[in-house]
């Protein structure tokens, strides 16, 4: 299945996001529809509240495998240049 989420920025301009699989086995697709001029990044934590994954520059589709991800459900936020979470969401691993 397909999630998608709409949230707002510092500049009141809506982020679309498409994550999928949700739930995921090898990887996880995001698509972002943010400019390219301003840099986001985005975490992963587990479910536990550790930060597991994190890439510093986001452009518009990013994937991620899940290697050395265990079965669970992780937490994912998109953050603006100054720390501001701008979107977040949930996603399950299931192998």
């Amino acid at each position: 299945s397909t999630a998608q989420v709409r949230s707002n920025n510092n500049d009141g301009v809506s982020v679309v996001k498409k994550f999928y699989p949700n739930p995921a086995t090898t990887s996880i697709n995001f698509e972002l529809s943010i400019g390219t001029d301003k840099p986001y990044s985005l975490q992963l934590y587990n479910f536990m509240g550790r930060k597991i994954y994190e890439t510093g520059t986001v452009l518009q589709q990013l994937i991620i495998p899940l290697n050395g991800f265990f079965r669970g459900l992780y937490i994912y936020q998109l953050r603006d240049r100054f720390g501001k979470i701008v979107d977040s969401g949930k996603f399950q691993v299931v192998k």
